[in-house]
């Protein structure tokens, strides 16, 4: 599997200065960390929501093989709010890993925007009149069912 090596400045400030070594990871670890943050609909299978972040963070862990002695890395330094890694930083970090473990821009769009918003399957110009499988037409706003004259019958066994 691929490695790629990033040497850091004091740009980002003195305590993430040093080598750190990313390794490749493999599909099936990175379809697991971003199935562990995403939701999807119980019945379509649509995404509902994605936690980009906290995926970003997870590929970044799980690539980062080597760093400096003092480990200035953590996943709750990546995942930290007030005591996080630096912005330019962490764009340089997902740049790598994004990179070496092939997480593409279409993939990148998709994970941090709700399904609705790009919803491939567009709906039939007929979904109105669509059938049943017995062949009866399916109730609609504009064609509420007749009231019933039938009556219940109860059975006794």
């Amino acid at each position: 599997m691929r490695k790629q090596t990033l040497t850091i400045g004091s740009e980002y400030g003195a305590e993430y200065a040093g080598t750190y070594i990313f390794g490749e990871i493999t599909w099936a670890k990175r379809s697991r960390i971003i199935q562990k943050h995403t939701k999807y609909h119980p019945i379509s299978g649509q995404v509902q929501a994605s936690d980009f972040i906290a995926i970003q963070a997870e590929t970044i862990w799980a690539a980062l093989k080597e760093q400096p002695q003092t480990n200035p890395l953590s996943l709750e330094k990546l995942l930290g709010e007030e005591t996080g890694v630096p912005i330019a930083l962490g764009e340089l970090l997902s740049q790598v890993v994004n990179g070496l473990c092939a997480l593409t821009q279409e993939e990148t769009a998709f994970l941090s925007e709700p399904s609705a918003a790009k919803n491939p399957t567009q709906q039939s110009p007929t979904f109105d009149s669509a059938k049943n499988s017995a062949g009866l037409p399916q109730n609609s706003a504009g064609n509420p069912p007749a009231p019933s004259t039938s009556t219940l019958l109860s059975s006794t066994k």
